[in-house]
């Protein structure tokens, strides 16, 4: 049994490829939207607990989990670092499914940073209108930056109640609300941050699976600068940067059996 976290495509291609493969899935998600695509993936159990140690220990305790495949956004982030810590205490194989990088272009208008912070401050010498397509992740080190008052944060979020809520816990108003769900083409963000009247657009490089590429093409057809917030790199035992691989590795992985 393998244990898959994360709602990106990638995790649930692996759940879909898993499934064909023979093997049987625990799918942990973190919305109701997410258990339903889940569900369509062919997971046999699907998990909406908040994600923690404890509610991970009590997931397997009469199972025989074989390993865990990490396929949230490749950004450090609590969740990896407590599926990471558990399986090392476990001694449960963790593989940390990892995105190419974006092939940035040669251009002014791109300001790369390697901290959300940096990239509020930045965004905050650049324009009025921050147009921000990174979702709600760190959405208070903007809305409640000293540099950025006065300012107008635009949000691009998925169109779920508790995502458009914490837009609105931290003041932000329906016009400054974009609720869609990606990947999005180059002609429509290009059509977004024009409607939006978009001075500086922020994101990170999630690749080009994420869409990152897209986003840059379009805000540099409109001659708008880019704060991209660039990975820092960390070491992982067992990275894996396509769903081919994950197989292969599990299948390697003592003491991996299919079922």
């Amino acid at each position: 049994m393998v244990l898959v976290v994360g709602n990106t495509s990638e995790g649930r291609q692996l759940i879909r490829s898993l499934c064909h493969a023979g093997y049987q899935i625990i799918a942990w998600t973190n919305s109701t939207y997410g258990e339903h695509l889940a569900q369509q993936d062919g997971a046999s159990i699907i998990v909406t607990n908040p994600l923690t140690e404890d509610n991970l220990t009590s997931l397997v305790k009469d199972k025989k989990l074989e390993a865990i495949i990490d396929a949230t956004l490749p950004y450090p982030n609590q969740e990896s670092r407590i599926l990471e810590n558990w399986c090392q205490h476990n001694k449960i194989s963790y593989l940390r499914f990892l995105r190419a990088e974006t092939q940035l272009p040669h251009d002014k208008l791109i300001h790369q940073v390697k901290t959300w912070e940096e990239a509020a401050r930045t965004a905050a010498k650049l324009g009025n209108t921050i147009f921000l397509t990174t979702g709600t992740n760190n959405l208070e080190v903007f809305v409640k930056n000293p540099a950025l008052k006065g300012k107008r944060i635009v949000v691009r979020v998925l169109p779920e109640h508790r995502v458009i809520k914490k837009c609105q816990d931290f003041g932000l108003t329906p016009r400054e609300i974009v609720a869609m769900q990606g990947p999005f083409s180059k002609d429509l963000n290009r059509i977004l941050f024009k409607t939006f009247k978009a001075d500086v657009i922020v994101t990170r490089d999630a690749g080009p699976s994420g869409g990152t590429d897209s986003k840059i093409s379009a805000a540099l057809a409109l001659k708008i600068p880019v704060v991209i917030i660039k990975r820092p790199v960390i070491k992982y035992r067992y990275p894996v940067y396509s769903v081919e691989e994950a197989i292969a590795l599990l299948r390697k992985i003592s003491p991996l059996k299919e079922v």
